[in-house]
């Protein structure tokens, strides 16, 4: 090789050097700007939050902020609306008078000690709570219904069971005025269990509820709620669902047979009147549902009847759905026990309880002490299976067990019905207000609010609505006599 290939080659070899050191040179700067940029994100994650904080500590609203984002902005927006949905949900048990719930709730949240907002409102709440009494129980008064008339037209048409539906059942036009009526005049839903406390040895104290001025409380009760066979046709509602958006509600065989779902009955109507005047509850407390048992319960076929097609328990009604419904099987009885079971817990959520009505509609006195037993097992095995338990008994026909006497352990109707868990008894009375406290059950006197009432005795409840602009001029008069 001579002198000129040797320095050539020479000359390559140091250009790839050069090259290479570049090369080099290249990739360690670009690793040094990675290292400095992740440096960078690392100290602005990890120094500009606690400045942040540091900052934020002069801020109630955003002390206690979870950061999510880098700027900050998002998190604190997230936070005041964390405070502002606690002051609503606040604002609602207030509403409902449970002014030490609406406290105790904001005083749980971690925003409470960094946020005026928060404790101006529970400061606000207390003032009204102090501002509170308590009613006296003795003056409670408790005033039903049964079930609501739809259609006037269909439940006044002249037949036989036109003069039933005249003395005993309201209409829905009825009905809506005379709680809008109630409500102007400050009366507020309120629970029997409100009015009495349960302890545990069996024994009853009186309960307290605690009202600002100006609010009345009242117990609200509904009979028979079972769209019973013989209303079919007549302008009542069909039964309770559970809608598409978790809401109960009435359905309604149309005359073309289409079914139309709303609010028909009182359940439904109370749910929309309280979400729209929240201060008609205590509590969220709503009414209570007394139910019988032989047709089954808020339209469903739960009877074990319909499942055993017993000889000899089998009503005319009866035979008649069966006619109708062939293929009626235990499958077909199971669902209407599923779905009646899935309306009553959707019925308690909401505030909602339930009462026996006897599974019979019995006059206690009138089937005897093994009557009484009979019928009360029927109604814990077919109803209390489907509702839940009670400790509440709304007697039928507004009987009793006993005369107006307190009752006694010599009672063998109040011995047996204690025994099997009932602390509660109800009646019907005219009076405005009968309540009796014994050493271990409560009792109550209802008031009628119905066709019958409101024609003969408009001045029995001049205290809660003026008849004559509650009157539906679709009712037939004279209302027929008892």
């Amino acid at each position: 090789m001579d002198e000129r290939e040797r320095a050539r080659r020479m000359q390559i070899r140091r250009a790839k050097r050069r090259r290479n050191v570049l090369i080099m040179k290249c990739i360690i700067s670009l690793l040094t700007l990675i290292v400095v940029f992740l440096a960078v994100i690392l100290i602005k994650d990890a120094v500009i939050p606690e400045l942040k904080n540091h900052k934020n500590n002069k801020k109630p609203e955003a002390q206690q902020t979870v950061q999510q984002n880098d700027d900050g902005t998002e998190t604190q927006t997230e936070a005041a609306d964390s405070v502002d949905d606690m002051i609503a949900q606040a604002d609602l048990l207030a509403a409902q008078y449970d002014y030490s719930g609406a406290i105790e709730l904001l005083k749980s949240s971690s925003l409470y000690t960094g946020s005026q907002k928060m404790q101006d409102a529970a400061a606000g709440y207390e003032t009204t709570r102090q501002s509170c009494t308590a009613y006296p129980l003795d003056q409670v008064t408790h005033v039903f219904f049964h079930t609501m008339i739809k259609d006037d037209a269909k439940a006044f048409d002249g037949d036989s069971k036109e003069a039933g539906y005249n003395q005993v059942m309201t209409t829905m036009s009825e009905f809506t005025k005379i709680m809008e009526s109630m409500y102007e005049k400050g009366y507020v839903m309120v629970s029997l269990h409100d009015m009495c406390i349960v302890n545990q040895d069996g024994t009853v104290s009186q309960g307290e509820i605690l009202l600002p001025p100006g609010k009345i409380p009242f117990v609200l009760s509904q009979d028979d709620v079972s769209y019973y066979h013989y209303m079919d046709g007549d302008g009542f509602a069909q039964k309770l669902i559970v809608d598409e958006n978790g809401d109960v509600k009435n359905t309604y065989v149309e005359d073309d047979g289409s079914i139309s779902v709303g609010d028909y009955d009182m359940v439904p109507w109370i749910d929309t009147f309280v979400k729209q005047h929240p201060d008609f509850s205590y509590h969220g407390h709503k009414g209570i549902i007394a139910l019988t048992g032989y047709e089954g319960v808020l339209g469903y076929r739960t009877d074990e009847v319909y499942r055993t097609r017993e000889a000899g328990r089998v009503t005319e009604y009866q035979q008649k759905f069966f006619d109708e419904h062939p293929d009626f099987d235990e499958a077909a009885w199971q669902n209407e026990v599923d779905q009646a079971t899935a309306v009553a817990n959707a019925m308690k959520a909401e505030g909602w309880e339930f009462a026996s009505h006897t599974w019979g509609h019995i006059d206690p006195r009138k089937v005897g002490i093994d009557g009484v037993m009979k019928d009360t097992q029927r109604w814990l095995d077919n109803v209390a299976t489907v509702v839940g338990s009670t400790d509440v008994i709304i007697f039928a026909f507004g009987a009793d067990i006993g005369d107006w006497q307190p009752y006694t352990s010599d009672n063998p109707y109040f011995t047996y019905l204690k025994e099997k868990g009932f602390n509660i008894f109800c009646n019907v009375d005219s009076s405005k207000c009968w309540v009796q406290f014994g050493s271990n059950y409560m009792r109550q006197g209802r008031r009628n609010l119905d066709g019958y009432r409101m024609y003969y005795n408009p001045e029995l409840v001049s205290d809660l609505f003026d008849v004559s602009s509650v009157w539906d001029n679709a009712r037939p008069t004279p209302v027929p006599q008892m």
